[in-house]
């Protein structure tokens, strides 16, 4: 009994630790979206203010083209050197790019340096993110009890509702604090220097990780040119398990990076009730991930993978016409709540099964890859689509109409997946 406590505190150690250095790679990745509308004007100004906007979110996106690039070459890394080395790495980098941006001088001091070095900032942050959902989510699933891995795995997902809540919680803070005027000149650069402040103890934090038994046990250490060769034998499966990442992608960056600036700029809210729509969506977010990550240990992926797809193929748009015909902080929560449940039943069966269909040499390349893709070229450019695609209809539901594509490209690729890999069926009773 006791040796049984201690392998599950030894866990639940792992979890947090790992949780907590995802929790500010994503924080940091994410709150350059939650501030579009001050950087466009820092560091991209324009005539059109709506421009100005696309542009920061053009570049919020390019951070994603970076993700792929990164999941090759860093998870490669950690395929060959391991879990803990590669994650400590990528906080890192992280750490590097979001002071770049911090501090940053704007366009009218230095000119053009200044929007290139902030992208510049921006790529760093995605070749470090690319691999990180990868990296913990595969350390998660080789220390996961078997029988709970879907539960395991869900808490790397709910670590980022964490990020969601915390930048959420200081942009509220900041909004009521600051007068608006001061938030556009340089109050957005506190929640980065916040960011920064707490990456040397997430660091310390993260060092006290140890490997994985599956990669100690491991005889297979591919370098790049093995690690390429093995993705491109199993292009297949890297491919389906992208498209089966588009719909997961595409709901977290409308729910989180994109809300805040839809909220103000759309629905004509205050920004501090865009930030508490936020703070409402990422808390509900994590109490239902873990929970959904669970369901699927018990009556299989495959099943909730499909159910969720199809009920967002379903109802995206009309949701979000039902929103607009009469825009208000309510109407925004309801639908943002509805939106959330059914991302939160997606991810949590669909992180841990990408963990499973790839080949267990390259689970961390092929995870990362097959997820970065999806980023960057679905979900990143989620922002900067929905802001064009009202500008050229008209019409503020627009962005629904992505939402429900995206339900509907992820339900053909579960079930083409389905037809390669069998679904994964539960091995033992969920214990929570």
């Amino acid at each position: 009994m006791s040796g049984d406590k201690n392998a599950n505190w030894t866990k639940a150690k792992a979890v947090f630790i790992v949780s907590s250095g995802n929790f500010l790679e994503m924080y940091d990745f994410m709150v350059f979206g939650y501030y579009a509308k001050a950087i466009g004007k820092a560091f991209f100004p324009a005539v059109n203010p709506a421009a100005s906007l696309l542009l920061a979110f053009m570049t919020f996106g390019a951070g994603f083209l970076m993700r792929p690039v990164g999941a090759v070459v860093l998870g490669s890394y950690i395929d060959r050197h391991g879990r803990r080395k590669g994650l400590l790495l990528t906080l890192a980098l992280m750490g590097v790019g979001t002071l770049a941006i911090a501090g940053m001088p704007t366009y009218a001091q230095i000119g053009l340096a200044a929007p290139l070095l902030v992208l510049l900032g921006r790529l760093i942050q995605g070749m470090s993110a690319g691999v990180e959902v990868g990296g913990a989510s595969v350390y998660l699933s080789e220390v996961a009890t078997e029988g709970r891995r879907g539960f395991y795995v869900a808490w790397q997902s709910a670590s980022q509702q964490v990020a969601v809540i915390f930048a959420a919680l200081v942009g509220l803070l900041l909004n009521l604090l600051m007068p608006s005027g001061t938030m556009e000149t340089w109050g957005w650069r506190i929640p980065f220097v916040v960011g920064s402040l707490l990456l040397p103890f997430l660091l310390l934090v993260r060092r006290a990780l140890k490997e994985t038994e599956a990669f100690e046990h491991s005889t297979s250490r591919p370098d790049l040119r093995a690690s390429l060769n093995a993705i491109l034998a199993n292009s297949g499966i890297v491919l389906l398990g992208m498209g089966m990442a588009v719909m997961t992608t595409v709901f977290f960056y409308m729910l989180t990076a994109y809300t805040p600036t839809y909220g103000t700029s759309v629905l004509n809210l205050t920004p501090a009730q865009s930030m508490l729509v936020t703070l409402i969506v990422g808390t509900t977010n994590f109490v239902l991930l873990p929970v959904m990550g669970a369901l699927s240990d018990r009556f299989g992926r495959t099943p909730q993978l499909i159910a969720c797809s199809l009920m967002a193929a379903l109802v995206g748009y009309p949701a979000l016409q039902w929103m607009v015909a009469s825009p208000s902080f309510e109407r925004l929560v309801a639908v943002d709540l509805l939106l959330a449940a059914i991302y939160a039943g997606y991810n949590g069966a669909l992180v841990v099964h990408l963990t499973e269909i790839m080949p267990a040499n390259v689970r961390t390349t092929g995870f990362a890859l097959a997820y970065s893709l999806a980023t960057a070229i679905f979900g990143g450019f989620t922002p900067a689509l929905s802001t064009y695609l009202i500008e050229a209809t008209g019409d503020k539901g627009a962005p629904g109409l992505w939402l429900s594509g995206a339900g509907l490209m992820s339900l053909f690729a579960v079930f083409a997946i389905a037809r390669i890999k069998p679904a994964r069926r539960p091995v033992a009773t969920m214990a929570m």
